[in-house]
């Protein structure tokens, strides 16, 4: 013990008076740890246990999927319910559907999102209740009208009720209805990200009414496999109500986990290799600065070999300080990982996952990270001493200390790290350029509209509300006059859907063309102001005037797209389309009678992005909202200053017309809509973490050279001086250390553009861009040069500024 504690002074002796060494390796385990371990626990969190629920691979959905990107869950009749039940694919399967109600406990009422289960739902996802409990098969018997009952997500119990632990047993008012609050669900449970569950009523649904389904798959049952025993049913389905796909589109069934693999899987692996890199950086700048240190202090060795060191008291010397070394760094590291992974965390687009979800620390990859900073301490800290079982003592002891340091060996050993470092920053570099051109292509993306001071108010229609064309559409009308004359708003409209969200993707059909294949177009819902808000150019025509927007008259303005694809000789005013899709289904659908037949086309206004903000305009169909009203529409609002100021007013200012009307939460500004549309936080998550890690790889590259190069010069002292005293200049010995490190730097550039260049294919895959750009590669290039010549210049000067004579007396 005596001896070991003797070790543990003397080893932090020797890392206080060589702080810039000491920092520098725990800072560069320190990162490693944290940045990998982060990310990881990221990936495992989102990819590969992102759901609550038991044998969550076996929960699956129905979807119709087609191209184009078209994905949407199927809406699937009652009546064909049995028939579902019965196949052998399916275990279990459970009914669905969803609405907005309002909280009408407020002064102004405040929106809930209710989702709508069959009895069986809770006991089929097997996540018991955080408070209370769930209701069960016997709170909504089969073809009876269930209990007054709902369960809470823990998100909504916590901004509704600020987390009381009493609220089981209280009511919960909606849509003038109160309901008994049986329990809370645990934070991860936030299936469709609902903020109530309510037990499904199916004695009171229409005949025709349709919902998704949630389903578990037998053991052993493939989507593709369950998908083609269902078929059947789906086509007679389709046979009977037409209304409820789209032809051409194929069935599809996918897990609850598998958006999250599409949307993000690919980055969140990709950025997990990317600081796999940055822990090997740093791994071997440790490793740098330990044989350069150790390869320094192998004459102290040898002089303590001589006077009756053994081997054994020399190695244990070593590991100590490495030991000290590695933990100091580790620790550092698990610091910052649970720092780093909140860091991480908040850069994510919640957008792409579920509300609720939850990122621990990793520990088994903490684990691993950490063993593998300890044995990179300290294998490659008791280097030194492992060799001197090989060399001669008396052959060391009679060379000089920088002869003893400098054997060619070692330097090529040292070469070889650096430009493995070099090559490994320059691939993260280059990754994180290409990143950041194609965050610029999103961010400076043509929008064809302006979000600026504009926000969208929904407002959702309660059940049996307003059930005639001319209560619904005077409702309507009467919402956006009173918001219109609210104090600082400029104008109002109303619309379906605000840009760039896609709006309803439905068949067309265009009078005079024989087309054999399917017609496609995006078909919304908007007033004559919608185009002046949104300061939309009319190219062509007319929009429709007041009295045609109050009567629902049927007439048709469509985008440049529409015309580019469906009249390419530019002639489309006066022809006239048709959506076969539209019905008058009360009280949800409410429609003008023959709002299904042809419209004439009167105007044609520019291209909008209206399928998010990376895709292609689709063709579009403007219609009066009058024609054809849901129980769903948007006032947009352009004011003159910051919309989400004027929220509260507006909100008093609906509840005028309508004391019991919500609006839809949250209320977003465009511009902030924009900002949490998928591809643009996924970009930007993208252009920001990759940056980070090339920033961190770029400073690790440029320490370890930095030691190099250092560790060099101390150790040609001698011989830059017998140079200059044979007549070299100064600029000689400048060039001499540049060219030595330059070799380096080379190969790990070259080594580094080939490594690009052939994971060109995942990285496009990744960005959405290619790495070919040969601007952004020589901008790459300059960078790491003008970083790599910073980090030799400073070593290299002092070489030139050698003394000869001190030099020579060197010892």
């Amino acid at each position: 013990m005596p001896i070991f504690l003797q070790d543990v002074r003397f080893a932090l002796r020797q890392l206080w008076k060589h702080p810039g060494f000491s920092v520098t390796a725990i800072l560069s385990l320190a990162l490693g740890i944290a940045a990998t371990v982060s990310v990881f626990s990221v990936v495992y969190s989102v990819l590969i246990n992102p759901s609550p629920y038991p044998h969550a691979d076996r929960i699956a959905q129905f979807f119709e999927h087609g191209k184009d990107n078209f994905d949407d869950p199927a809406y699937i009749p009652d009546s064909y319910l049995d028939d579902l039940r019965k196949m052998h694919a399916i275990e279990e399967l459970v009914e669905m559907d969803e609405a907005y109600l309002a909280d009408t406990t407020f002064d102004i009422p405040q929106d809930v999102d209710v989702v709508y289960l069959s009895g069986n739902a809770f006991p089929f996802f097997g996540v018991p209740a955080y408070l209370g409990r769930t209701f069960l098969p016997s709170d909504a018997p089969r073809g009876q009208a269930p209990q007054p009952v709902v369960v809470l997500t823990y998100q909504y119990w916590q901004r509704r009720f600020n987390g009381n632990r009493s609220v089981i047993g209280q009511f919960l008012r909606l849509d003038d209805r109160n309901y008994t609050i049986l329990g809370v669900m645990p934070p991860r449970f936030t299936w469709w990200d609902a903020d109530v569950y309510v037990p499904l009523d199916a004695s009171s649904r229409s005949a025709n009414a349709a919902s998704p389904v949630v389903m578990r798959l037998r053991p052993g049952v493939t989507h593709t496999q369950a998908a083609k025993e269902a078929w059947p049913i789906f086509q007679q389905m389709i046979r009977e109500h037409p209304n409820l796909w789209i032809e051409g589109l194929q069935l599809e069934v996918q897990g609850v986990n598998e958006r999250f693999h599409r949307s993000l899987g690919g980055t969140l692996y990709l950025l997990f290799a990317g600081v796999l890199l940055l822990l090997v950086i740093g791994c071997v700048n440790v490793s740098i600065l330990l044989l350069a240190r150790g390869t320094g202090r192998r004459h102290e060795f040898a002089v303590r070999a001589a006077v009756g060191a053994d081997r054994t008291r020399l190695i244990l010397q070593l590991l100590t300080e490495s030991l000290i070394l590695g933990l100091t760094g580790a620790a550092l590291g698990v610091i910052a990982t649970y720092r780093g992974t909140s860091f991480v965390v908040s850069l994510l687009p919640f957008q792409l996952f579920t509300r609720g979800l939850q990122i621990p620390v990793h520990i088994p990859v903490l684990t691993f990270s950490v063993l593998l900073a300890l044995v990179t301490s300290i294998l490659f800290g008791l280097f030194p001493a492992l060799q001197l079982a090989n060399p001669e003592i008396r052959d060391v002891m009679q060379a000089n200390t920088q002869k003893a340091a400098g054997n060619v060996a070692s330097r090529r050993f040292h070469a070889i790290l650096i430009a493995g470092q070099i090559a490994m920053a320059m691939v993260l570099l280059t990754a994180s350029a290409s990143a950041i051109q194609s965050f610029r292509q999103v961010l400076h993306a043509n929008l064809g509209f302006d979000p600026n001071n504009v926000a969208g108010f929904g407002i959702p229609i309660h059940k049996n509300s307003y059930t005639t064309w001319e209560a619904r559409a005077n409702y309507f009308q009467q919402l956006r006059t009173r918001v219109a004359q609210t104090p600082g708003v400029i104008d109002a409209s109303l619309a379906l859907v605000a840009p760039p969200y896609s709006p309803w993707d439905l068949p067309i059909e265009i009078l005079g063309q024989n087309s054999s294949g399917l017609q496609l177009a995006n078909i919304n819902f908007v007033d004559s102001q919608f185009f002046s808000i949104l300061r939309i150019p009319l190219v062509q025509g007319r929009l429709w005037d007041p009295s045609e927007i109050q009567r629902g008259a049927r007439l048709a303005v469509v985008n440049r797209e529409f015309i580019r694809h469906y009249f390419p000789s530019g002639d489309a005013l006066g022809h006239s389309v048709r959506i076969p899709r539209l019905r008058n289904h009360p009280p949800y659908e409410i429609a003008v009678d023959g709002c299904n037949g042809w419209l004439p086309i009167i105007g044609i206004v520019d291209d909008v992005r209206n399928d998010d903000i990376d895709k292609p305009v689709k063709p579009e169909i403007y219609v009066p909202y009058s024609l054809y009203m849901i129980g769903q529409q948007q006032i947009l609002v352009r004011t003159q200053g910051d919309p989400l100021v004027l929220e509260s007013t507006i909100r008093r200012q609906i509840a005028t017309i309508n004391p019991g009307q919500q609006v839809s939460y949250p209320v977003q500004s465009l511009s902030e809509r924009l900002k949490q549309m998928p591809v643009w936080a996924r970009e930007h998550l993208i252009a920001e973490l990759s940056s980070i890690f090339s920033i961190l790889a770029l400073a690790l590259a440029a320490v370890g050279l930095y030691s190099v190069v250092s560790y060099s010069v101390a150790q040609r002292i001698q011989e830059f001086g017998i140079r200059m005293a044979v007549g070299a200049q100064r600029r000689h010995i400048l060039q001499n250390v540049l060219a030595n490190a330059g070799i380096s730097v080379g190969a790990g550039l070259a080594v580094g553009l080939a490594l690009s260049f052939a994971l060109n294919g995942l990285i496009s895959r990744w960005l959405g861009s290619n790495i070919d750009n040969p601007l952004l590669i020589l901008s790459g290039c300059l960078l790491l040069l003008a970083v790599a010549l910073l980090a030799c210049i400073v070593p290299a000067v002092r070489a030139s500024l050698v003394q000869p004579m001190k030099a020579l007396r060197t010892q």
